[in-house]
């Protein structure tokens, strides 16, 4: 009995089981084997019965509730037609089910490389202890990795396109595209451990790889260090400092020179880290969090020192001890730099003060070469000495301090020796 819209529509209301051919009159639209399936009201499916190699096969057209009749003849239709080019229609829907599903799974799997950046950069952030350096990581990144690799398939990425990233300004901006190679190379490698690349040579990697198409970084570009500060010009420089410290970036950096700080470190600071009741006493807590070391470091206060902060001090533990122009938040990374600018201070770099503060203590004084070293929060000996070594020498270091202090905040005297600094000649201070 062929069927029509009229029986079919009848058979679902009725929802009597049983299967219900539409058998060939002659009709083309009507093809052998097709069955109405009705297993209750609310269940009915078409179905294709078909021989193949002498035996029966059953194959699924989808639901009598979805597809009219005139669709489901369609459907036969079509799988019949794989069966004239030799194809078992059946294994067919099989493969194509298979296959939107691999499809599906690597779809989900698939992570751009901007994303991959950003998932590295947040489970990996602790371990920048400088603000800048962490703001940097994704800054450079964006500015030269993203515009050519950020919206393609981590899995994809090769050596042609690292190149596209790092080669155009590799001999104008050695050391930012080493450091953007470097970075990109260390994303990578998480998505290969994340099982987001296939395993392999690292297209950014250096040794063996970049090393023989890339001129290396400190042939194209030296290294040069930071610029040290002649000591002997401190206390000029500290006392025009003086005449300016109801500015925070100048308060900033005059503790920073009587702390022998870093900047992130002196940035970074918080009221709760302070101990300054008592003034013989006085000292500075650095979390290890904030120390380039990880390790806790103690700073002895000198007199100079705690006055500069009880001008300002705050109740608050979670404040920031130099406060920037934006509201709960701390001083830029160039704030103290610029200082040095407006004062028209050319050629010192904020480290050079450190270097500054080790030269004079080597040249002026005869503390031991680990006092020193500690009062930079410098890692000493071995690391099997470093096991043993349990107490930080903070009396002593306090007796380094002061002096350091003291020789900053002491009026230069005039003598005749005369140093270049701020572009003019200033007389040194008496040794």
């Amino acid at each position: 009995m062929s069927l029509t819209m009229k029986k079919v529509a009848k058979l679902l209301r009725k929802g009597v089981p049983g299967r219900h051919i539409d058998s060939d009159s002659g009709d083309p639209d009507r093809q052998r084997g097709l069955y109405l399936v009705v297993n209750h009201r609310d269940s009915a499916s078409w179905e294709l019965r078909y021989q193949l190699h002498g035996q029966p096969h059953w194959l699924g057209l989808g639901s009598a509730r979805v597809f009219s009749l005139p669709e489901a003849r369609e459907r036969a239709r079509a799988a019949r037609q794989k069966l004239v080019d030799g194809l078992d229609p059946l294994e067919a829907k099989r493969a194509e089910r298979a296959a939107k599903k691999a499809a599906k799974a690597v779809k989900v799997k698939a992570l751009t490389f901007a994303e991959a950046a950003k998932r590295y950069f947040q489970q990996h952030e602790s371990k920048w202890t400088s603000a800048s350096h962490r703001h940097e990581f994704l800054r450079s990144l964006s500015a030269y990795a993203f515009p050519h690799i950020g919206a393609m398939d981590v899995k994809a990425i090769q050596l042609d396109d690292v190149l596209r990233c790092i080669e155009p300004e590799w001999t104008t901006k050695s050391v930012t595209m080493d450091r953007v190679r470097n970075r990109l190379e260390a994303v990578l490698d998480f998505c290969t451990v994340r099982k987001l690349r296939d395993p392999g040579t690292n297209p950014a990697s250096w040794k063996g790889h970049l090393d023989q198409i890339l001129p290396p970084p400190r042939k194209v570009a030296p290294v040069k260090n930071f610029s040290a500060v002649d000591y002997n010009a401190l206390p000029a420089l500290m006392a025009d400092l003086r005449q300016h410290d109801s500015i925070v970036a100048v308060r900033a950096l005059m503790f920073l020179i009587l702390t022998a700080s870093r900047r992130g470190e002196v940035i970074g600071a918080r009221w709760g880290e302070f101990h300054i009741e008592d003034t013989k006493e006085a000292v500075w807590n650095i979390p290890p969090k904030r120390m380039k070391s990880k390790r806790e470091h103690r700073v002895p206060l000198s007199p100079q020192v705690i006055e500069l902060l009880r001008e300002h001090h705050d109740e608050d533990p979670d404040a920031f001890v130099f406060i920037g122009p934006q509201a709960g938040h701390g001083l830029s990374h160039m704030a103290m730099s610029r200082v040095l600018t407006r004062l028209e201070y050319e050629g010192i770099t904020i480290h050079g003060f450190r270097s500054a503060f080790r030269t004079w203590a080597s040249e002026q004084t005869n503390y031991p070469r680990e006092i020193c070293e500690r009062a930079l929060a410098h890692v000493t000996g071995s690391k099997t000495e470093a096991a043993y070594e349990r107490g930080d020498q903070l009396a002593k270091r306090r007796k380094l301090m002061e002096a350091w202090s003291k020789y900053c905040t002491t009026p230069p005297v005039m003598t005749g020796k005369l140093l270049t600094l701020r572009g003019v000649e200033l007389s040194a201070p008496n040794k």
